[in-house]
């Protein structure tokens, strides 16, 4: 393979080549030297070329791999700008009152749309909660529009029954403490400890004088209606929010495939497939993280109501019901569900709360050791003192609302934080 190079018609040519590119105007006579000139002469040219080209392609690839860079710093031209803190006073001050000015503005929008975020992080909430039973009707041989109106048809009955359950007890209730008002006063009236601070401190009169100051003072109509109004119109906010968000909820969830498509389109398509593989773990463990919560808050209500049941507890059911809603935030819901059903026991008898003392405190230890364990297996797996914090950072931010997302936003976060940024770390 050697001997063929080296005396193939190529290496002929290079040879040829090399001795006319070595050869002298001097070494050869009359015409020839005039050819020689002008091999040399177009071999120049072509070497100048060559490297024209050569520098051509390697400023290219500079921009290629640089381009913020290359189009900042000419390599050929000195830049004359001068930085910004050299530029004139007016110039620099403009420019921090305009962008103060623009931040100050989109903070006051930010704050105006609070509420239309709120209605916008719940709705995005209950979807997650949701596509995990639409995709399991899904897997059955159900179309997804089909599977997405039997679950909000469901979703629709919960909220139905959970208010037929609630709202008219409490009604009921509000009539009659209304009704039951003046013998409630007149009752108060008669205590002997009310007549011997009344003769001590002369509280009937004192409290006439009052009470005709309310009724002259043009302030206190004002505000009695001020406050009947703010009542009702907070009664149609949450009638509103509650229907915008049920509507929100079914569009999310008709078209939540569509949106996370486009969302992942987003995502460069070097990164594309593990942003989707993350992303799409994370909205696994948001929904099952709500629909186990759910479970067991579901659970403890039904069994709370049973128990109610048997030792004769006023209101079980509607007692019941906001057990279950309780039971939804983390930490804090259970215990204070068990306190409102202690209270109500209170009514019955003191045996009566012993024995809701006795069963929560039981209950309690076979819904941490059995049933959590169990509907929480394959869902998430946040550490005590990261659930703590979570819950009290979402709480302090959002409330109620907050307290109930912290968990899986938490477990999100440590997806990306063992994923993600300890291996980057243990790579550099």
């Amino acid at each position: 393979m050697t001997e063929a190079r080296t005396t193939g018609p190529r290496a002929e040519e290079r040879r040829r080549l090399a001795v006319l590119g070595r050869l002298r105007p001097h070494h050869v006579p009359g015409a020839s030297r005039r050819a020689v000139r002008s091999w040399r002469a177009y071999r120049e040219r072509q070497l100048a070329e060559l490297a024209e080209s050569n520098r051509l392609q390697q400023e290219l690839r500079e921009q290629l791999r640089h381009p913020v860079r290359a189009q900042l710093v000419a390599p050929d031209e000195p830049s004359t700008s001068r930085p910004w803190w050299q530029a004139s006073p007016f110039y620099v001050g403009f420019t921090f009152a305009l962008g103060a000015l623009l931040a100050w503005l989109l903070v006051q929008n930010l704050t105006r749309l609070t509420s239309v975020l709120t209605f916008i992080v719940v709705a995005v909430f209950v979807t997650l909660t949701l596509d995990p039973v639409v995709q399991w009707l899904t897997r059955r041989s159900m179309g997804r529009g089909g599977a997405v109106v039997l679950v909000f048809l469901g979703l629709v009955g919960v909220v139905t029954v959970i208010g037929l359950l609630v709202v008219p007890p409490i009604v009921t209730q509000t009539a009659a403490l209304v009704d039951r008002t003046p013998d409630y006063v007149e009752n108060l009236t008669t205590q002997p400890w009310l007549a011997r601070l009344d003769e001590r401190f002369d509280l009937s009169a004192w409290l006439a004088a009052e009470a005709d100051q309310l009724a002259t003072d043009r302030s206190t109509l004002s505000t009695i209606f001020g406050g009947v109004l703010g009542a009702a119109g907070w009664v149609a906010g949450s009638l509103v929010g509650l229907a915008t968000t049920i509507i929100l909820t079914l569009y999310l969830l008709a078209t939540l495939p569509t949106v996370k498509e486009a969302g992942y389109r987003l995502v460069p398509h070097s990164k594309r497939e593990r942003v989707v593989g993350l992303a799409e773990e994370i909205m696994r463990r948001v929904g099952g993280y709500a629909l186990g919560q759910g479970a067991v808050a579901t659970i403890n209500a039904v069994c709370s109501w049973v128990m109610m049941q048997i030792l004769s507890i006023p209101y079980s059911a509607m007692l019941a019901v906001l057990v279950g809603l309780l039971g939804l935030i983390p930490m804090v819901g259970a215990t204070l569900g068990a306190v409102l059903v202690g209270v109500a026991a209170m009514t019955v008898s003191p045996t009566a709360v012993l024995v809701v003392v006795v069963y929560y405190v039981v209950y309690q230890q076979f819904e941490n050791y059995v049933i959590v364990p169990s509907i929480m297996r394959r869902t998430v797996s946040v550490p005590g003192a990261v659930t703590v914090v979570a819950v009290l950072v979402g709480g302090t931010l959002l409330g109620v609302l907050g307290a109930l997302i912290a968990i899986p936003v938490a477990a999100g976060l440590l997806l990306i934080y063992h994923q993600v940024l300890v291996p980057r770390q243990d790579r550099l």
